[in-house]
């Protein structure tokens, strides 16, 4: 049996069956939605994972960084994301200022998002200084997937979005986060922007699955934001992104079609009227 067949066996994606991914050695799938539009075709085509991303501060709000979007506004995408949902994952992230250095404002933040949306899980960026926050939400039943390596909430702090753990310190440090947020608990975890090496030594030294961006081949699994992957936002060419569209073009195209059309008298015809 081949591995395409038995993905598309499976009806809905679990933690559970993302683990027997990794242990059978299937790559996992992952993309970002946040409207319900976008989210029907993506989760018809098969993606394993969605990711109701922070990053709809940028493609869906145009803020310069992740970090203006509230609560309230993720979990109205994820809401509209979980309304199309019949057999992805759907992970959101908790945004800026709703679970650092307090973990029971993260309890709480967890529960409204899953309570509100009907999402299946939460992420976080960090590591140990936020293990407070996912140990309390992990006991309260809410599975947590970590993000680690270049983490966009603390963009200030890094002031760059340049490759994470080049140097020997940062990168010890990633491993033992790593290995942390197994311990604690977390289904799986996001490593973005390092050295594909130490990207592959993580995801060798722990049993959860590892999805990488900008993150090298030798991970558990792929993640991109679907408006770059798409060729939406023309202007975002990171090396680690493939676009498979240009759909900046195409649109723009089909728009001027129209408009021209219009403008000639050629639309509606006698066929496309009552």
């Amino acid at each position: 049996m081949s591995i395409h067949k038995e993905v598309k066996k499976i009806k809905k994606v679990t933690t559970h069956q993302l683990q027997a991914m990794k242990d059978r050695k299937e790559k996992i799938a992952m993309l970002t939605a946040y409207d319900f539009s976008m989210t029907k075709i993506l989760d018809a085509a098969g993606i394993d994972i969605l990711l109701v991303g922070d990053s709809a501060s940028n493609v869906m709000a145009g803020h310069e960084t992740t970090l203006p979007i509230t609560l309230d506004q993720m979990i109205y995408h994820a809401s509209s994301v979980v309304r199309a949902v019949d057999r992805a994952l759907v992970v959101v992230d908790l945004p800026f200022g709703s679970y650092q250095g307090n973990s029971l404002k993260a309890l709480n933040s967890a529960i409204r998002i899953m309570k509100e949306s009907g999402a299946h899980s939460v992420k976080l960026e960090g590591g140990k200084e936020v293990s407070d926050s996912i140990e309390r939400i992990l006991k309260a039943g809410v599975p947590v997937m970590g993000h680690l390596g270049l983490t966009p909430q603390s963009i200030y702090k890094f002031g760059t979005y340049t490759v994470r753990a080049k140097e020997e310190a940062e990168a010890a440090r990633l491993k033992d986060d790593a290995k942390l947020l197994e311990d604690l608990g977390c289904f799986a975890l996001v490593l973005e922007k390092i050295p594909a090496k130490l990207a592959k030594e993580v995801a060798e030294s722990v049993r959860i699955p590892v999805i990488g961006i900008g993150a090298g081949p030798d991970v558990d699994g792929q993640v991109l934001v679907v408006h770059d992957m798409l060729g939406i936002t023309y202007e975002f060419k990171p090396r680690f992104l493939r676009q498979y569209l240009n759909l900046y073009e195409e649109i723009k195209g089909a728009v001027s079609q129209y408009i021209t059309d219009v403008k000639e008298q050629d639309f509606p015809n006698e066929k496309e009227q009552y």
